[in-house]
């Protein structure tokens, strides 16, 4: 049985002691015995943490997207007003900021959860 220690408790434990199967072609079976050796880890752990991960609430990945999004949005939404001749006011920027502010994490999450399915 494999002990885990807990993040925010140094001299706690976990005990896993619950048990999953799953059955692989020989294909996969070694796909997957390639990608956790060349990652260093035991098969067992490398699939513990990528269900892991996959069961966990969206996170910093997340966080990045969301700030790629932002920087996204505001080229566009710059840009377009730009290339038409338009002026953009100190105002209507800063407005244009605090919307895409408001809404790049929203569009993040819809993407990484379009992404799961």
């Amino acid at each position: 049985m494999a002990l885990q220690p807990l993040q925010n408790r140094p001299n706690k434990t976990v005990f896993r002691n619950t048990t999953r199967c799953l059955k692989l072609t020989e294909e996969e079976a070694r796909s997957l015995d390639e990608v956790a050796g060349a990652k260093g880890v035991p098969r067992s752990e490398w699939m513990r943490d990528v269900i892991l991960r996959e069961l966990r609430p969206a996170s910093a990945g997340d966080a990045s997207l969301a700030e790629i999004l932002g920087v996204r949005l505001l080229l566009v939404n710059v840009l377009r007003p730009l290339a038409a001749g338009q002026r953009l006011t100190p105002e209507a920027f800063d407005k244009l900021l605090d919307d895409i502010s408001a809404a790049k994490y929203e569009l993040a999450g819809k993407l990484a959860s379009e992404k799961r399915r």
